[in-house]
Order: structure tokens, then sequence, then C-alpha cells
């Protein structure tokens, strides 16, 4: 292949979508990856006797994904998404409530707060549901906003351990506008890809191997530099290549650590930006766990420090309950999830210790839970999953382009005011290579 040459890092669902589209307008492109797969923090595993592969931090699409079902699309594998509408519950006064009853006012009613309390809860929920001004959102925290329109009750009950639990300390700074993104888009109908979301995107690196690109793995980048005529040097191991662009689809403190060079204001926006990582316990059981069919059971917290609150994670996942265990041996497969800041000691902790951590509270959700059910257990960690959107954030975040002309920053960090996830990276890796090709076109 000719042309302009473009080095990409990471090989996540942003990398492989914007090699996707380079690759097929003519650019020579190589993704270098730091994993030992394609697919990022999305990419899955199989264990033996496994049909499918499982991903390693739990994920799923809304039925309203479009940019990365558009993809899908393209890529003629339409047929192989799968969107089921499993049951989400929260975890309140000891006891499963069911949030996506086929009657949405029948769920609302059957929840713990008074009348009132319901009332305002539906009202501004669908105030959320129906409007498209998240702009003046930004400028009001989420815990203040919610106080005020949805009102003490429903907010301490339902909203404020949601927060706590994802957020952490930063849980009355994150802004309003994330928040009504998250109920905006919500929807009851969940989606997954045949085989796994690993299938979809080993799909979408083979095609893009097939239109000329090169994916190196196990190939992590230590540097990026401007040469003075343009284009930049990029450091692999001991050899040195040179590329017309650069895309980072990594971590923004990545970017900072690799890119010395980016001027100071850019450079400080980038430090400025803040983050929770993701710790996740997956168990491989011998009996379904959560017996009333729930797929998604969301945990209450009352303080930020798990070591003092009832339950030390936020997510209680039967993935089993959302997908047939037959396309996983038989198990029965459960994800305790949750967010930590990137200094938490479950980032420390040993496999053994945190499962036993996380394990020891699940009798409280089936009292016949007993230790002997597990038949295996994995332990995932990230340092850097979610971002915490702040008040006002639109304008702290750092431009796609970076000053350095030919140099591109995609990260979950920039799809705000939407949450993270494979949708919003696919559109973010196809915007960033139209800008690209905008810019250094062939």
């Amino acid at each position: 292949m000719t042309g302009r040459r473009v080095a990409v890092i990471g090989a996540g669902a942003a990398g492989l979508a914007a090699a996707y589209d380079l690759t097929r307008a003519g650019y020579t492109v190589d993704i270098f990856e730091a994993g030992a797969e394609v697919g990022g923090l999305a990419a899955g595993f199989r264990d033996e006797g496994w049909e499918w592969t499982l991903e390693k931090f739990y994920h799923h699409w809304f039925a309203n994904d479009d940019a990365v079902f558009g993809l899908i699309k393209e890529l003629g594998a339409w047929d192989k998404v799968l969107l089921p509408r499993p049951i989400t519950s929260l975890w309140l006064n000891g006891r499963i409530f069911q949030m996506d009853h086929p009657n949405i006012v029948v769920a609302n009613l059957r929840l713990p707060i008074s009348w009132p309390a319901k009332i305002r809860y539906g009202l501004a929920g669908l105030y959320l549901k129906l409007t498209r001004r998240w702009q003046p959102m930004e400028r009001v925290t989420a815990d203040a906003w919610l106080r005020r329109w949805m009102g003490a009750e429903a907010y301490q009950t339902l909203w404020r351990s949601l927060l706590i639990g994802k957020f952490g300390t930063y849980y009355d700074k994150v802004n309003m506008a994330w928040f009504w993104a998250r109920v905006y888009k919500r929807t009851p109908r969940l989606g997954t890809f045949e085989g796994g979301f690993q299938a979809f995107l080993d799909l979408l690196a083979e095609r893009v191997r097939q239109q000329g690109g090169a994916i190196h793995l196990k190939t992590p980048v230590s540097g990026v530099r401007p040469l003075r005529d343009g284009g930049f040097t990029v450091a692999i191991g001991d050899e040195t290549r040179t590329f017309d662009a650069v895309i980072c689809t990594s971590a923004p403190q990545i970017l900072r650590r690799l890119a010395p060079d980016l001027p100071e204001p850019y450079a400080a926006k980038l430090d400025s930006l803040k983050h929770m990582g993701a710790v996740v316990v997956i168990l491989a059981l011998k009996h379904r766990l959560l017996t009333d069919g729930t797929y998604w059971l969301s945990l209450p917290a009352d303080q930020p420090d798990k070591t003092r609150a009832e339950f030390p994670f936020l997510a209680l996942v039967e993935h089993t309950n959302y997908m047939d265990r037959a396309h996983y041996g038989g198990d029965h497969l459960v994800y305790c999830g949750d967010y930590a800041s990137p200094d938490h000691e479950y980032f420390e902790l040993g496999d053994e210790e945190l499962v036993a951590r996380f394990t020891g509270v699940l009798k409280t959700f089936n009292p016949a839970f007993s230790p002997e059910w597990i038949r295996k257990t994995w332990v995932f960690r990230t340092r850097y999953a979610q971002p915490v959107p702040l008040v006002n954030q639109s304008q702290a975040l750092p431009d796609v382009r970076t000053p350095l002309r030919g140099l591109y920053l995609a990260s979950m960090s920039q799809v705000y005011p939407w949450d993270r996830g494979t949708n919003y990276a696919v559109e973010m890796g196809r915007r960033v290579a139209a800008l690209l090709r905008e810019d250094l076109p062939q």
C-alpha cells in the first residue's frame, strides 16, 4: 500500500474504527497494541469448553447505539447482533426491585418511596428522557439538580448511592449533563454480538488487515516525537519508525507521557482530567445466583469507602441471565464489578483476597450460595475506565486535534457528555479518521 503513513496507538474499538476508515481511503496504517489481543477494554477471553468469549469487563449496547450498529451493518454482520430484553434491578431495603418491568409505571409504583416522591421521580425522569438540551445541565452537579427537581427522598433512596458507587469521592461533583446522557440513551433492550464482543472486534480487525492495515500485538509504544519538517517518530522498543500522523486512543495520561513535546496549555488539560479505574471479579458457578432472572443488579453505597460499606462492589451482573449459558459450557457466569480511584487498594490486593472479599457478600442475594459453587474465578483490573465529568467539563476537554499538527487524541474522556463504551469509541475513531483525512489528504 502507498500513501500517507499513519500510526494508531491502541487496538480497541476506537483505533480499529479509525484504521478501518483510513485503510479504506488508501492510507497506510500500523496499529500498535500493548496487549495480546485486539479489543482494549472490550476484549474478551474464552475458557476451556466455552463456545463464546466473555468480556473481561462487562459490556452491552443500547438499542439506539447507531454508530456501532452502522459499522456492523457495513461489515455485513447485522445478523450477528442480539438484542434481548433482560431484567435490570436495584437492591433496596434488603430486596430486589426490578426497574425494567414491561410497564415502567408499574416499576415506579413498586419503589419503596412515598407517593409524592414517586410522582417527582417520574416527572423528572420523563423530562430527562424527552429533553435534548444538555448544555445548561453541565453547569450544575447531578447531586444539586436531582435534589432540587427529583426531590431529596427519591434522590437519597435511588440515585445518590449509585453515584457514590460509581464515582467515589467525586459523586457530588459529577455534572448533571452526564447523568442526563445516561437516562436519555438507556433502552430496555440491550445488545451484544454472537460469539461475544471479541468476535465483533476480531471481525473488524480482520477487515482492517484485508484493506492493507497492519496490527502489531504485544507492541507497546514508548514515545512520540515531532519531526522538524512534519510527521513523527514513534518509538517501539529499540526501534524508531516514522509516520505522517499519529492517532492515540489510549488514556489522556498515557499521551501526556508519550508526547513530552506537547505545549504546556494542552498538557495541562490532559493533567486536569480525572478518571476512575475498574476492578472485576468473574465467577463461573455451578448454580444460578440471582434466581429471579435479574441480569444487572445495582448495589447501594452509602459512602465512598467500600471497606466500611455494606457491599464491597457496585454491580452484580449475572451474564447468563442475559445470554444462554449453553454458550459457556453450562457455567453460570457472574461479574462482581466496582469502580475505584486509581490509587485504591483494590489494585494492590492479591487476586485470592479480592475474590474472598467480593464473594463474602453473595449469600445476601441467595442464602443457598456456597463457595463450593465456584468452579473458577478471574480477576481483571484497569486504572483507566471511567472519566469523571466535572462541572463545565466541555470547557476542560482537550481538543481531538492536538497542537502538534498530525497528532490526534481519541479517548473516552472526549465522548462527553455520553458515557464510555464501544458505540462512542467507534464514533470517536471514525470522527478522528475524518479529521485526519481533512488535515492530511492523500
